[in-house]
């Protein structure tokens, strides 16, 4: 993976979140956060669960040296200081989410190959092993798209059309657009 392919990927996934949020604003507030029993409970859920795992991945990925109990530590704060009652709609989800994704544009601007590679790239402590930097950023942008996938069930299941975010059409589509956009 090299550091061209990791900003392929994550133009991307900000092309697809943004796809999914632009999807989202079409429901109601009571769609939003209805419960439709997934295992993050609405649309809302979801979509902050896809926002706070790339907003925690980013600062364990910008920490200099990251210890396995601090990553450990982090995600156990991270998880136990969240509450999804403090995002009532989408435009609190967006908000954020829009500051989280500007760090993340600058630290996959800042990647090296060098720090990407497998054999001598930088490694980060997750429980016991050490994985490569470049396996959790594709670890992360996977866990994005199989989430997205969920919340296209979730707008189905309230009568609502999710907009597709395949790959695919991100090369044939998106990838014009944000040129276009620059």
């Amino acid at each position: 993976m090299t550091k061209d392919d990791i900003q392929l990927l994550y133009e991307y996934d900000r092309w697809a979140n943004n796809r999914v949020l632009q999807a989202a604003s079409a429901l109601s507030a009571e769609e939003f956060t209805r419960d439709l029993g997934g295992s993050f409970r609405s649309v809302r859920d979801t979509l902050l669960h896809i926002f706070r795992s790339e907003e925690g991945w980013l600062t364990c990925w910008k920490e200099p040296s990251p210890s396995s109990t601090f990553v450990m530590d982090f995600w156990m704060r991270h998880h136990a200081l969240f509450s999804p009652n403090a995002f009532p709609d989408l435009a609190a989800v967006q908000l954020e989410w829009m500051e989280v994704e500007r760090e993340q544009v600058e630290f996959v601007n800042r990647v090296t190959n060098e720090s990407l590679g497998q054999s001598l790239g930088r490694m980060l402590p997750v429980h016991t092993k050490q994985i490569s930097l470049a396996h959790l950023m594709q670890h992360l942008a996977n866990h994005s798209t199989y989430h997205r996938g969920q919340v296209a069930l979730m707008m189905r299941q309230l009568a609502a059309e999710p907009l597709a975010t395949d790959f695919a059409l991100f090369l044939l589509e998106g990838r014009c657009e944000a040129a276009d956009a620059r």
